[in-house]
Parts: structure tokens; sequence; C-alpha cells
């Protein structure tokens, strides 16, 4: 285990009983997800672009074996800060463009006599190049796919997970709070979506990415225009705000000025469904019964509910995980997931952070209420 001295967040009894259960001496990971969660550090800035990228040749990997110390392997731009910010105490270092991270991988697996095990490997993230690199060097390594194995051991999360997701969660309703009242009319979505991403940084957060758009502006997730907000618009947004790995991912309505009678029904309606639907997320349901109940709920209201799900896991790195909330999925929910409920329909869009738990979820994402929409003065 490791010895760094910072708490490992990680349900690392999970994964050990996931690498008995199929049977792995191993895993060596490389995606953005499995990395950041096994290795306990986030890659800033550029060096990011390298967890993200199968085919850079500047990649970094996690050895984590059933038996005996887990270690990081990394190129030397990357050295001081898993240094500083790793839980793991073992790094080894390679010189990218004159060596290969897989040929490095090869031989930590030979030096922990391991070169003839069964060991899990990400077939969604590594390439079949580097995977074949990695058993011309041991021919006789069995290597295995873990992907979804290392999604099972990610969707039960710790105590340690929840209290860093609920931190995650308050940095972003924090700033949506700090930023709603300082829109006026005739500002553009580029200039607020500025200040939205100014404000998490200053607050804590390593990265952000998401959207904001005007409801008058017909094309969603079409990146911050030039479209200015008028008195009446909707402020429809879709951050996901990381905090040390982990996102804070909500999306809460705000209106400029007073809403219309229909604006406020609109809300009310899209406030019922959000709420029974994140009633209905317990364990033991099937992720697409909840999709089922989503979509029976708008067609009591007149509505073809369209959108390819209704909610998703979380983790660290990427926001959207398994259990996917969509039709037809037999993920059965657990206690100890952390999902994103977002029923969605056009510029409606609440999104809370939810913990399923033994009888009703819990509410993480509990800053800033959804009571009413945020009402703007315009003035």
């Amino acid at each position: 285990m490791p010895q760094h001295g910072r708490t490992v967040t990680a349900n690392i009894d999970r994964l050990n009983a996931y690498m008995d259960k199929n049977g792995l001496a191993a895993v060596a990971v490389r995606t953005g997800v499995n990395f950041t969660y096994l290795s306990g550090m986030t890659m800033p800035g550029t060096l990011s672009r390298h967890l993200d990228i199968a085919s850079t040749v500047r990649g970094f990997m996690v050895l984590w074996p059933r038996q005996g110390d887990p270690v990081v392997i990394l190129d030397a731009f990357a050295e001081k800060l898993a240094r500083r910010e790793s839980w793991i105490d073992r790094i080894e270092v390679y010189q990218a463009y004159e060596n290969s991270l897989y040929g490095r991988v090869a031989e930590l697996i030979a030096e922990a006599g391991l070169a003839t095990a069964r060991i899990g490997f990400e077939q969604d993230g590594l390439s079949a190049l580097h995977w074949n690199e990695i058993q011309h060097a041991l021919p006789r390594l069995e290597m295995v796919n873990c992907s979804w194995m290392m999604d099972e051991v990610r969707w039960i999360k710790t105590e340690a997970e929840v209290a860093q997701q609920k931190r995650a969660a308050d940095l972003l309703d924090d700033v949506l709070a700090e930023i709603f009242p300082t829109i006026r009319e005739g500002e553009t979505e580029r200039e607020v979506h500025a200040r939205v991403l100014a404000a998490c940084t200053r607050r804590g957060a390593g990265y952000v990415h998401g959207i904001l758009n005007s409801s008058s502006n017909e094309v969603m997730y079409g990146g911050e225009s030039d479209v200015a907000f008028r008195h009446g618009d909707f402020v429809r947004n879709d951050y996901v705000a990381y905090f040390q790995g982990c996102p804070g991912h909500q999306s809460r309505l705000a209106i400029l000025g007073r809403p219309s009678t229909e604006q406020m029904r609109g809300y009310e309606m899209t406030l019922e469904i959000h709420r029974k639907t994140i009633d209905r997320c317990r364990a033991g349901v099937t992720a697409g019964e909840i999709y089922g109940f989503a979509k029976a709920e708008f067609r009591k209201k007149g509505i073809d509910y369209t959108a390819s799900l209704v909610g998703h896991g979380m983790g660290p790195w990427f926001h959207q995980q398994e259990p996917v909330l969509r039709q037809n999925s037999v993920i059965v929910l657990e206690k100890g997931m952390i999902l994103a409920v977002e029923p969605q329909r056009l510029h409606w869009h609440l999104q809370d952070l939810i913990l399923v738990g033994d009888g009703p979820p819990r509410l993480v994402s509990d800053k800033f209420s959804t009571d009413q929409p945020f009402i703007i003065d315009a003035n």
C-alpha cells in the first residue's frame, strides 16, 4: 500500500476484491479516470492532454499489483509533480522521445516477477500499437481487458470520496451564486462564461469546462457565443468544475427579471420531475428503470422525452461515468454510488448530485436552493 502520508481516497478494498474475483495479479492503467483514481493526483494544463490522447509519446501509467507496492511510471516533465502530489511512494521515470513508456512498464512487470501473470489493461484506453508492444516484450504475459472492472471498482465511493465530491459541488454552487446576480441585459454569453471560469479558478478549481447559454440561443452546446442576454431569458448552464480531480457538476436555472406565468409553470414541471426522478434512485433499482420512469413522467405532461440519458455516475477526471441512467441499462444501483441526475429538455435544465443509500438518496449538492428559479434583477 502507498506510504506517502496522503490519505488514499480510492476504494482499495474493492479493487483488491475485484482483482481476486477476476484472477488478476495486477492492473496497469493509463486513462485519466483510472490513473487519477489510483495515483491520487491530477495532471494540470498540458500534462493533462497526455492522459487523454492514447497516441502521445509522453504517457503515464500506474502499475498496481495485488501483492506489493504500486508504482507510478511517467516522463521526466511530470516527476516533481508526482513526488509532491501522489500518495504512491514509488515513482519510475522514463525519458520521453528517447524511450517508450510501454517498454518501461514491461520491464517493471518483469522485475516484479509478473512476466507470466494475468494482468488487467484498459482496452478502451490503450492503443493496439502499445498493447502489442507490451505483449511482444512479454510474450507469456496474459493481458486482459480490465476497463469494465475498473468502472465497477470506481462507482462505489469511500467516505473520503464523498467528502471530496461535496467540496467540489459546493465550489461550483458558490460560483453560480456569485455570478448569477452580476448578469445584465446586453451582456454576451461569452462575457458571462469568462466570469464563471475566473471565479472557479479563483476558488481553487484546477480545470473547468461546460456551457452557458441564453434560452434565446437555438444552438445549445455550441460554445459560448456573442448572443446577448435579454430581459426574460433563462441562463442555461451545465458546468464541470474539478477540485483536486473531482468534478462539481450541477445545473441551476436563472432568469433575467421576473418569470412569466408560463415560465414558472415550465420550471415547476421540470422541478417536479427532477425531484421525483431523484427519489427513484435507490439501491436495487436499475439505471434503465430510472430512465423509463423519467420518460413516463414527461409523457404524463404531454412531452416526448428524447434525450439519451437522465443522469450518470460521477468520478475523477471525467464526469460522465457508469452507471449512465439510460434506456434499457441493466446496471443495478448500489449503496455508495454518486449520481448526477438531470432529466432535462431544451433549456429546462436542473441537475443535482446525489448519494445512493439504503433508503432515499442523500442530496450532495445542497448548497443552492432550486425551489424557485434564481431571479436576476435585470435593471
